[in-house]
């Protein structure tokens, strides 16, 4: 397993004209090829800002951010979109756009100004919907489809960029539990087959210590990144939440509330 992204005693946050506003500071972390690494944290701590630290969005603080042993900052638009593909929770802007044609704006580091589609595109689109088992919705507009479904296509469009690591943001908002499972699964699949690395934030904290191969946890105090098992033993999410009435069970490997 080779080491995809790394951060090194990185500070993440903000600067005004006023002020400073350190949300985290002497991070490091190691995202490594064919695993499934969750981020986990309460609202407001700044799993977001975390991730669009180390995707070149935001400037941290101090620090550094490496993509395959390139700094993150140093890269050009089209070359950082060839190495690392983002999903958002964001919605989608109106189109007509069927779920093929979706997917296929995965390609777009790689076609020309015009946006053709090769012969190599099209077998990288169907891969990437045969991978997430949505051939069969490659017809219907992106509209006329579930959430669940629009996640799973959201995640063939980011295969089919075909970059060694993919970070989601919040993939199971407004899923059931049945599709959250599911989801969680095709990712752990993902990574198994793609050997990709898949990097997710969540709020599903049960589901990720049961899936995830590792974890990074943010608390006010530190971040820290392991297997599940092991921050289980350590006490890292006893400090995840600040009231008396969650309690994280280590026997069970859960939280439960008194």
């Amino acid at each position: 397993m080779r080491n995809i992204l790394s951060a090194s005693n990185l500070t993440i946050g903000y600067k005004s004209k006023k002020a400073t506003v350190i949300i985290a500071e002497n991070l490091n972390l190691n995202l490594k090829s064919g695993k499934l690494i969750s981020l986990i944290g309460a609202n407001g701590i700044g799993k977001s800002t975390l991730l669009r630290t180390i995707t070149g969005i935001q400037h941290p603080l101090s620090g550094n951010v490496y993509l395959n042993d390139t700094a993150v900052s140093a890269y050009k638009p089209l070359d950082l979109a060839q190495n690392l593909s983002l999903v958002l929770t964001e919605k989608l802007p109106p189109s007509n756009l069927s779920v093929f044609e979706l997917v296929a704006l995965g390609r777009q580091p790689y076609t020309n100004w015009v946006g053709t589609l090769t012969q190599t595109d099209i077998e990288k689109v169907q891969e990437a919907m045969e991978l997430t088992q949505i051939e069969h919705l490659s017809h219907k507009k992106h509209y006329e489809i579930s959430d669940g479904q629009l996640q799973k296509v959201l995640i063939a469009r980011a295969l089919a960029q075909n970059t060694p690591l993919i970070i989601l943001d919040e993939p199971t908002t407004h899923l059931d539990l049945l599709h959250k499972v599911s989801l969680f699964k095709l990712l752990k699949k993902l990574t198994q087959e793609t050997q990709k690395c898949i990097l997710f934030s969540t709020h599903d904290i049960d589901l990720a210590i049961q899936l995830s191969d590792e974890m990074i946890v943010m608390t006010p105090e530190n971040v820290v990144q392991d297997e599940p098992c092991n921050l289980i033993s350590n006490g890292s999410f006893a400090a995840l939440f600040k009231d008396e009435h969650i309690i994280f069970d280590a026997e069970k490997g859960k939280f439960i509330v008194t």
